[in-house]
């Protein structure tokens, strides 16, 4: 498995005369499990989308490996190596979890213009398609329509897919999004069978999941880095606590 470092240097964007993302330098090293955590607006999403590369950003560089990326468009990064997954899910409602998967695989491995040879052929890549769904918990569904599954499992899909395109650096953006509370642990599962060398970016709400999963975390406020540490330094920082934590105990006992 190749391994990446994503950085941004000066990343700045605006819509118009409103600025959304302000002057970020940001590195996300091979490997490095990290969380990206703010309020509400802080332009997280708005963030990643500069990432891969959905966004142009108004000035500044993003960088895969020293190799400057900003001019790229999002197919060509995820052909560099850069997944991600959606705040929304992207998926191909009318088609079954195992059709979805096995697209994404067939895309990665350069046979998505041959899909219509003999079955038999495809038997490698079939098998991925079965171990990346079982990987993500989805066999007992495999055969059934995206758009029957709960939301939830529509994420854990949109996970597989993501997995199956054999990122360097996986984008998370809200993966534990309508998966109970109680079932977080499921996506943690997930993650922790990631081979150690793709780096992982985590953008959610879930405080338990982020201080239980990041060796890192980041804090974005109206745009900005705020603040950087480990989850045991962020959830010490009475700065997070009055701009974001609050008072609650989220992740505190995970980080202690």
């Amino acid at each position: 498995m190749e391994t990446a470092t994503l950085e941004t240097r000066g990343l700045n964007k605006s819509f118009g005369s409103v600025p959304v993302i302000t002057d970020v330098d940001f590195v996300l090293r091979p490997g490095e499990r990290r969380a990206l955590i703010g309020p509400n607006g802080a332009g997280k999403t708005t963030f990643v989308n500069l990432l891969t590369g959905n966004l142009r950003p108004t000035s500044g560089r993003v960088l895969l490996d020293d190799h400057d990326i900003t001019e790229l468009d999002e197919a060509r990064r995820i052909r560099q190596g850069i997944g991600r997954t959606f705040q929304i899910t992207s998926l191909f409602p009318m088609l079954t979890v195992r059709e979805n998967v096995f697209l994404a695989v067939s895309e990665c491995e350069g046979i998505a213009g041959n899909l219509f040879r003999s079955a038999l052929r495809h038997r490698p890549q079939i098998e991925r398609t079965d171990e990346l769904i079982r990987r993500v918990g989805l066999s007992d569904v495999a055969n059934t329509h995206a758009q029957l599954l709960p939301y939830g499992r529509q994420r854990l899909l949109e996970i597989a897919i993501a997995l199956a395109l054999r990122p360097k650096i996986l984008l998370l953006d809200e993966p534990a999004a309508g998966i109970p509370t109680a079932d977080s642990h499921v996506v943690l599962d997930i993650l922790a069978t990631l081979p150690k060398d793709i780096a992982v970016l985590l953008i959610d709400h879930d405080m338990d999941l982020v201080f239980r999963f990041a060796q890192q975390i980041t804090v974005m406020v109206q745009g900005s880095i705020f603040a950087q540490g480990s989850p045991r330094e962020i959830a010490a920082d009475p700065r997070v606590r009055e701009v974001y934590l609050g008072d609650s105990k989220h992740g505190l006992a995970a980080a202690s």
